[in-house]
C-alpha cells in the first residue's frame, strides 16, 4: 500500500473558531490562508549497484590459479582466474583439423559427343555409278531422250549430295543439344556441390571460432571495475554433460551467462586454486558500486505523478536516523503484482549522499539493502490551502462547506498538490474564506453556522 506524507506548513494553520451552542457538535470552522503545500509519495525500495556480472567457467577443467580474494577491488580487464581445461584444448585441435579439411573440391563436366557418319566410301561408289550412267546415256542416238536421261542423272546426283549434307547437319545439331543438356546438368551439380562445400566450410570456421573463444575465455577477466565476490564450484559434476557441451560451444563459453539454477553450485566447493569446475559454474561476481541506484515499487495510483528528475528522500532500515538524497532517472512500464492485490511499477533512482539528523555523514549503503523512498511529486510554495479534513468526496467531485452570511454553502473545488495535513485548492475557494474544517460530513446545504 502506498502511503502519502505531506509537509505540514507551520505558518499556515487555520484560525479555528470554537463551538457554540447553535452549531452542530464536533463541527469546527477555519479560514483559508496561503502557504506551502507538498505532495509526497512513499514507496518501498531496494539499493542496487551500477552493474553486476557473474563470470562462469567456459568449460570443464580445474582452477589453475585464482588471483583474487573475497572483497577485493579490481580494475577493468584485470585477470581474476585461469582455468586448465584439456577438454577445451582438445576441441580446439579438432576444430583446426576440421577447418583445414574443409577445402573446395573441383567438379569436372563429362564430355559426350556422337561420332560423325563416314560416308566417303559410299560416296565414291555412288559417284562411279553416276559416271557409268552418264556414259551409257550418251550412247543413246535420240538427242531428246539422251538429254532427258542426262538431266535425270544430274538431278539424282544433286539430291544425293543434299542428303549427305543434311545427315552431317543433323549429327552436328544432335551433338550440340547433348552438350548443352550435359552442361546444364553439370552446372547445377557443380552449384550444389559448391553450396555444400561452402556450408561445410562455414560450419568448420564457426566451430573453430567457438573453440578458440572458449580457450581464450579460460583466462577470466573483470568486465569492469568493481568488488569481487567468489562463487562455488560444483566439483566437476554439477551440470549434465549435454548442457555442458552446449555451453562450451558458445562464444565465450557462456562465461557471463545469467545465473541459472545449478545442482550443486550453491552447496559445492568454495572457489580456490586446484578445485575442479564444470562448464557454467559460477566463479566470480564483479559488482560495480561506484554509483548506487534505488529500485522503488510505486503503486499504480501514484506512478503517473512521478516524472524524471523528481527528488526523493530515502531512509534505510540498516541506517536508522539517516536520510539520503535521490533523483528519479527512469519509470518502467511493466506492471508488477503487489502484495495487496494491486499492481505497482518500477521506478529507478540514483542514490546520493546521506546524513544523520546532527549533520554528520551517513555510511555508504550496500547493494540489496531495503529502504523507503519518499518522492516529492508536487510542490506549491505559495498555495491557496485548506486542511485535508475539510475536503468531502462526492462522486468524482471534491467538495467543501463554505460559510457565507452564517449559512453553509456547498462549493465544488479543484485540488492540486495533496499533502496529509493540507491540500492545494486551485479553484472554488479564495484566501480569507471561512470553511468547515472538522465535521464536514455532517453539514447540510443552508445549515446555519456561526
Amino acid at each position: 500500500m502506498t502511503l502519502r506524507r505531506g509537509i505540514a506548513p507551520l505558518l499556515v494553520f487555520f484560525a479555528l473558531t470554537g463551538c457554540t451552542s447553535e452549531q452542530p457538535p464536533n463541527v469546527q470552522v477555519g479560514e483559508v490562508r496561503r502557504g506551502p503545500v507538498t505532495e509526497v509519495v512513499e514507496a518501498p525500495a531496494t539499493i542496487g549497484a551500477r552493474a553486476s556480472a557473474t563470470l562462469r567457467s567456459p568449460a570443464q577443467g580445474t582452477i589453475a590459479k585464482l588471483y583474487v580474494r573475497e572483497g577485493d577491488h579490481v580494475r577493468k580487464g584485470e585477470i581474476l582466474a585461469r582455468i586448465s581445461s584439456p577438454e577445451a584444448q582438445s576441441r580446439l585441435k579438432q576444430a583446426r583439423q576440421a577447418s583445414k579439411a574443409a577445402t573446395p573440391v573441383g567438379f569436372a563436366t563429362p564430355a559426350v559427343r556422337l561420332p560423325a557418319f563416314d560416308t566417303g566410301s559410299f560416296d565414291r561408289k555412288v559417284t562411279a555409278h553416276f559416271a557409268k550412267a552418264r556414259k551409257e546415256a550418251r550412247k543413246v542416238a535420240d538427242a531428246g531422250v539422251r538429254r532427258q536421261l542426262l538431266n535425270a542423272i544430274d538431278l539424282a546426283q544433286a539430291q544425293h549430295k543434299a542428303q549427305t549434307r543434311a545427315l552431317a547437319s543433323i549429327t552436328a545439331q544432335l551433338n550440340r543439344s547433348i552438350s548443352g543438356m550435359l552442361s546444364g546438368v553439370t552446372s547445377g551439380l557443380a552449384g550444389s556441390m559448391a553450396s555444400l562445400q561452402a556450408a561445410s566450410k562455414s560450419q568448420a570456421k564457426a566451430a573453430l571460432k567457438a573453440a578458440e573463444s572458449t580457450v581464450k575465455s579460460l583466462t577470466i577477466k573483470a568486465p569492469f571495475a568493481g568488488v569481487v565476490t567468489l562463487g562455488r564450484a560444483s566439483g566437476g559434476g554439477g551440470m549434465p554433460s549435454g548442457v555442458e557441451g552446449l555451453l562450451s560451444q558458445l562464444p565465450g563459453g557462456g562465461q557471463q551467462l545469467p545465473s541459472l539454477p545449478s545442482t550443486g553450485s550453491a552447496s559445492g566447493s568454495p572457489v580456490a586454486t586446484g578445485v575442479p569446475v564444470s562448464a557454467g559454474d559460477s566463479l566470480v561476481t564483479v559488482t560495480d558500486v561506484s554509483r548506487l541506484t534505488l529500485d522503488a515499487d510505486v503503486d499504480e495510483t501514484d506512478v503517473l505523478l512521478v516524472k524524471k528528475g523528481v527528488r526523493a528522500a530515502v531512509e534505510l532500515d540498516a541506517v536508522p536516523g539517516a536520510t539520503y538524497t535521490a533523483v528519479v532517472t527512469g519509470i518502467g512500464v511493466t506492471p508488477m503484482e503487489g502484495t495487496t492485490g494491486g499492481v505497482s511499477y518500477p521506478v529507478r533512482l540514483t542514490l546520493g549522499p546521506g546524513a544523520f539528523d546532527d549533520g554528520s555523514k551517513a555510511p555508504t549503503p550496500k547493494p540489496g539493502m531495503s529502504a523507503v523512498t519518499r518522492l516529492t511529486v508536487r510542490e506549491s510554495p505559495s498555495a491557496v490551502s485548506a486542511p485535508a479534513s475539510a475536503i468531502v468526496s462526492s462522486g468524482r467531485e471534491s467538495v467543501v462547506w463554505a460559510i457565507r452570511n452564517g449559512v453553509a454553502e456547498r462549493r465544488v473545488v479543484k485540488l492540486g498538490a495533496q499533502g496529509d495535513a493540507v491540500v492545494e485548492v486551485l479553484s472554488g475557494l479564495s484566501v480569507g474564506d471561512r470553511i468547515v474544517v472538522k465535521g464536514a460530513d455532517s453539514v447540510r446545504q443552508g445549515q446555519r453556522l456561526p
